[in-house]
């Protein structure tokens, strides 16, 4: 393989989390229109063609939206998509997405390779009534696109944009006002354009969600990614219908939460909603969601800020040991409701509250008891029992022999 090299510093390259973005068929058990009713997975993501589905998508339904909702839904907070645009879909119309900018060309609101507005339609896309079940998780966010992702690839294994361009997206992301930015991107490589990008984000108080890297037999990934496991940002993993690492999820120390990645239904460019993805999981989409439970968290503890909102995340996530993270679903599936409602303590079981240590697991103490002698008042009586019974037996024995004696002679 020729590897083109020039004096300026080789870009590294960064790939979309979803490793493509195909149809998926309706999963078993979706609710809403029975699955006879629904167009098939080829017609409803025909580019070109608007097509509806009326479930409610199933993560809605596992991350508890509904009750949620009732506590926040993103209102007044800006959420950056920092990715291939935000096309003009009818869930993504209005004030619900902002102008945004393009660093790599074309207007931010077009988006030829859909990822970037699947991402969208997750976090916030908005109700178009009974026609269609789909709602973003922070149905009542703002989404700010930057385009950071071309219309166009320059070749089939080619990169799909570079680190410093995805270094400028989370500047200007944050310079635009996000508080939460999406980044639904990887690269393996450790860019110092990156990395101080990811600290101006910090600096000023906005949290970035980076997909952990989608892994496929085909375009194998590994080792940890980045933005994902910068210091400050909540690197995401995706997990399955049954809250298990999803099969195509990069695992790593960058793994800080998950959430669901597979078959999900969200919008399709400009024409309306399709199911997304495969069983293997998408790291993009689980971000998406992780994205938009921060934008409910940003409305509800404004003062809190980016560290708070991602321990809420982790502290409250499903996982089989409170006490522990594992390296494929960091510490669990994220739990919206339990983070909106939970009052955060230095001794809650799991990682250390932001700004304390972690306090070391005692071993149960071991009680000695100690107990006194008390003294017999009638040990003494005792003791002279005990001497005349032994003797009273003795007596007996000895008889015993004398008489047995006498019957031996007698014989």
């Amino acid at each position: 393989m020729t590897v083109r090299r020039s004096a300026a510093r080789v870009a590294a390259p960064v790939l979309l989390a979803a490793t493509a973005l195909l149809p998926a068929a309706a999963p078993a058990g979706a609710t809403g229109a029975a699955p006879a009713a629904l167009p098939s997975a080829a017609e409803q993501c025909e580019e070109g063609r608007t097509q509806w589905v009326t479930d409610t998508p199933a993560a809605l339904v596992r991350l508890g939206s509904r009750t949620a909702w009732t506590l926040a839904t993103g209102k007044g907070v800006t959420v950056a998509v920092v990715d291939s645009g935000v096309a003009r879909n009818q869930h993504l119309t209005g004030s619900s997405v902002l102008d945004g900018t393009s660093l790599v060309g074309g207007s931010a609101r077009t988006d030829t390779r859909l990822h970037g507005t699947a991402v969208a339609g997750i976090i916030a896309a908005r109700s178009v009534g009974s026609k269609s079940g789909v709602e973003g998780l922070a149905p009542d966010a703002r989404i700010l696109p930057v385009k950071v992702v071309a219309d166009e690839r320059t070749s089939e294994e080619g990169p799909d944009t570079d680190a410093g361009t995805l270094a400028a997206g989370i500047r200007a992301a944050v310079d635009g006002g996000a508080k939460v930015v999406n980044v639904s991107l990887s690269t393996a490589g450790d860019d110092a354009r990156l990395r101080s990008a990811v600290a101006h984000a910090r600096s000023k108080g906005a949290l970035v969600v980076a997909a952990a890297g989608t892994t496929t037999e085909q375009a194998p990934v590994r080792g940890p990614r980045y933005p994902a496991a910068y210091p400050g940002v909540l690197g995401v993993g995706a997990s399955d219908a049954n809250d298990r690492p999803a099969e195509g999820s990069v695992t790593g120390s960058h793994v800080d939460v998950a959430a669901p990645g597979t078959d999900v239904l969200t919008t399709f460019g400009a024409w309306g909603d399709c199911y997304l993805g495969s069983e293997e999981g998408s790291t993009s989409y689980a971000t998406a969601y992780v994205s938009a439970a921060a934008a409910l968290l940003a409305q509800r503890f404004p003062s809190e800020g980016p560290q708070l909102w991602a321990h809420r995340l982790e502290v409250t996530a499903a996982r089989d040991r409170r006490d522990a993270r594992d390296d494929a679903v960091g510490w669990g599936v994220i739990q919206p409701v339990e983070a909106l409602t939970a009052v955060l303590d230095a001794g809650m079981a799991g990682p250390p509250l932001p700004g304390t240590t972690a306090a070391p697991r005692a071993e149960a103490a071991t009680t000695r008891l100690t107990v006194r002698e008390v003294r017999d008042p009638h040990a003494g009586d005792r003791r002279q029992v005990l001497w005349v019974a032994v003797a009273a037996g003795s007596a007996l024995a000895g008889l015993a022999l004398v008489r047995l004696a006498r019957r031996r002679r007698t014989a």
